[in-house]
């Protein structure tokens, strides 16, 4: 469970922070849109990405420290 927990919060921080460069380049090219979507809603996703990566690592540090 540590492993995919681990592997999960590897892989969803690397797609937040890919989400947030895309956003913000995008931006500051003077554009408002990626696709259907505004590029704020684009930034948002990628922070909400990189707290699910957060959140991963952290339970398993707790379950680390409980052991």
């Amino acid at each position: 469970m540590q492993s995919l927990l681990l592997w999960i919060g590897r892989l969803a921080g690397l797609l937040g922070v890919l989400l947030v460069i895309v956003a913000v380049v995008r931006r500051a090219s003077g554009a408002f849109s990626l696709g259907a979507f505004q590029v704020g809603t684009v930034l948002q996703g990628g922070v909400a990405v990189m707290v699910l990566s957060c959140l991963a690592y952290l339970i398993v540090l707790a379950e680390f420290r409980r052991r």
